[in-house]
């Protein structure tokens, strides 16, 4: 008589769950009405979305991080440049770009960027200028946004918080040349994880001191605030000097993390 009662309890569950699931799927979300907690006035929202959305979504993502993965595997070593991409090849800052960009290329990294125009264009071209590898992540948007023509190597992603982890993913370091609101996301993201220590403490150089004035006032203000440890802004430079942008990088990702030139066999065609 029992193992009956327990056949039928679990009928009765798999019946159960069979409904609701299909009520799920049917209508996107529960119905759930009932409050929770002390304050029976709130009434608490809920997201639109089904959990059959969600999990569609979730592979989605899972295959933009392998797309990601496979293409940017064996780019070695990156140093990543951040900036606008608004910035035409005659201004200042896409020639310094250009200009510091070799100088890291030189020391053997690849430059990464986010693969589009303006400051991206400029490091990815500084590569090219002196015989480095360049590599881009770039982003589809509802506006299209072609891959500049000095890639070595690029892959296009759909979600911004995918692309935003493939290039920090596979960085040494990071170059915050002057930007928008997109560079700020990504300079604050990268300072994050290593304030954190969620990331190595890799070197994060913020080029041009005049247009960064009122940042780094901010930044001042937030220690002054206390929200931020005095020691907090010894984890970034602030420099127009490229030679000294290249040896901060050099001391502070070659030597520290065992970078070594890469070792070529003439036998295997290399």
């Amino acid at each position: 008589m029992f193992y009956k009662m327990r056949e039928q309890i679990n009928k009765r569950f798999i019946v159960t769950f069979a409904i609701f699931l299909k009520c799920d799927l049917q209508k996107g979300l529960l119905n759930m009405k009932s409050t929770v907690g002390k304050h029976p006035e709130i009434k608490y929202l809920e997201g639109p979305r089904s959990r059959t959305d969600e999990l569609i979504f979730t592979i989605k993502v899972v295959f933009q991080f392998i797309k990601g993965f496979r293409a940017l595997h064996f780019v070695g070593p990156c140093i990543t440049v951040f900036g606008s991409a608004r910035y035409k090849e005659d201004h200042e800052y896409y020639q310094k770009t250009r200009a510091l960009s070799a100088k890291i290329a030189q020391l053997g990294f690849t430059i990464m960027t986010g693969g589009g125009p303006g400051i991206m264009e400029a490091a990815n071209r500084g590569a090219k200028d002196v015989g480095g590898r360049s590599v881009g992540c770039n982003i589809e948007l509802p506006f299209e946004q072609k891959p500049n023509p000095y890639l070595d190597k690029w892959t296009s992603i759909k979600f911004f918080f995918v692309r935003k982890v493939l290039l920090l993913k596979y960085s040494y370091g990071f170059v915050v040349m002057p930007g928008g609101f997109g560079t700020m996301d990504e300079f604050f993201e990268a300072l994050t994880l290593i304030q954190t220590g969620m990331m190595q403490k890799f070197p994060i150089i913020i080029v041009g001191k005049k247009y960064h004035e009122n940042l780094i006032k901010y930044i001042d203000d937030l220690k002054n605030a206390g929200t931020i440890s005095q020691e907090d802004e010894h984890l970034f430079l602030v420099t127009d000097n490229i030679d000294e942008a290249t040896e901060h990088i050099s001391l502070h990702c070659i030597r520290p993390f065992g970078l070594k030139p890469k070792m070529k066999f003439k036998w295997l065609g290399e």
